[in-house]
């Protein structure tokens, strides 16, 4: 199974580990979000989401992103939803990105409250422009609502940056030696889980809910103006 969760005391640890390109498929978006009712069930006070090592994530898998309209929109659709529940989700998220986060990788990272990368020869960012696919409305909004004004300009024209780079512009919060990146994201994460949860939760949907829902009630009419990834329009 590409998804884990384990418990790190009152810490619930979603590992993301397909061997492979950390791609999100409909069954990986499924078992994350079943990991979040789990954490929630069980009374985690955070949460780590923690890619393998070289790899957080590819984004969304290829193979269904050029099936066809209705498959790619299928699986966008569903991605923004598991988005909405991570950037609103009552508990501290810190995400351990352990190499490269791509599409909806990085947008994955624009969901967390503590982004912590490992350093190394890796790539950040929204690259969707650049294979020829436009950003759907509720990517801008999240990358509006994260990145710099610098970073957001060059995310509408798929640029993508190393680590350091990337947590200037706000896509990280801070980078570290990739043999530290998860006992770094754990320490934070336990750290964070001390904070009293009902003051977390009620800070978080002040400052994004409306974000959220306005995302969500748009997001039919949103996927219906984007198509595939096509590099040659």
């Amino acid at each position: 199974m590409p998804v884990s969760l384990e418990h790190d005391g009152s810490v619930a640890v979603i590992g993301l580990d397909d061997g492979k390109a950390n791609a999100l498929t409909h069954e990986v978006l499924a078992a994350i979000d079943d990991g979040l009712t789990r954490a929630s069930d069980d009374g985690a006070a955070a949460v780590l989401l923690a890619g393998r090592t070289g790899r957080f994530s590819a984004g969304f898998d290829l193979s269904v992103m050029t099936a066809g309209e209705e498959q790619m929109r299928g699986l966008v659709t569903a991605g923004a939803e598991l988005l909405m529940r991570l950037f609103t989700f009552p508990a501290p998220v810190v995400v351990a990105c352990t190499g490269h986060a791509l599409a909806a990788g990085a947008l994955l990272l624009l969901a967390g409250d503590v982004r912590i990368g490992a350093a190394g020869d890796y790539k950040l960012g929204l690259n969707e422009v650049a294979i020829g696919m436009g950003l759907p409305a509720f990517a801008i909004e999240m990358a509006r609502y994260r990145l710099t004004p610098g970073g957001f300009n060059a995310a509408l024209l798929g640029e993508v940056y190393p680590p350091d780079v990337a947590a200037a512009v706000g896509y990280l919060d801070r980078v570290v030696a990739a043999d530290d990146v998860v006992d770094e994201a754990s320490r934070t994460a336990r750290r964070l889980a001390e904070l009293r949860t009902g003051a977390v939760s009620h800070s978080k949907q002040l400052a994004r809910a409306a974000i959220a829902q306005r995302i969500r009630d748009g997001l039919s009419d949103d996927l219906a103006s984007v198509s595939g990834p096509n590099p040659r329009s």
